[in-house]
């Protein structure tokens, strides 16, 4: 088991960031085909991928405008299944941006490599959305 850890610099205030990692209808503009997204603790987090994919978790910790924590895992995958890693991501303002820090916790070593992969494609697109930009059709990572 490893950590994956990953920052993104976005041109947005920490409000507005964090809106688009709490609300489903903002989530789907950065991120997967569909969300499902009840952002209090213990809530459902879901989130549908156009390849089909589903990682389903439940948020664990909300400090507004400041972090969002959850847990994670892919529906019919033994080694990362539903709710059995972590996705902590804090926000901190610097200057006129917010920089996102994300750690991915207990990612099994093999899925290490598609994880990482994963959320080094999504972040900037969140970093597009969230600053008013439009990130485009999603043809996912890789």
């Amino acid at each position: 088991m490893s950590d994956i850890v990953l920052e993104q610099r976005i041109k947005a205030p920490q409000s507005i960031v964090y809106a688009y990692l709490t609300d489903a209808d903002k989530w789907r503009r950065w991120q997967g085909m569909d969300a499902t997204l009840d952002a209090r603790v213990g809530g459902v987090f879901s989130m549908l991928m156009g390849n089909g994919m589903n990682a389903v978790g439940e948020f664990v910790e909300l400090v507004p405008e400041r972090r969002v924590v959850f847990t994670w895992g892919w529906v019919g995958n033994p080694h990362i299944p539903p709710g059995s890693t972590i996705v902590e991501i804090d926000l901190r303002l610097d200057g006129e941006e917010t920089v996102l820090a994300l750690t991915h916790r207990s990612v099994p070593e093999d899925e290490r490599a598609p994880q990482q992969i994963g959320w080094a494609h999504y972040l900037p697109r969140l970093a597009l959305v969230a600053s008013g930009k439009d990130p485009g059709a999603d043809a996912g990572p890789g």
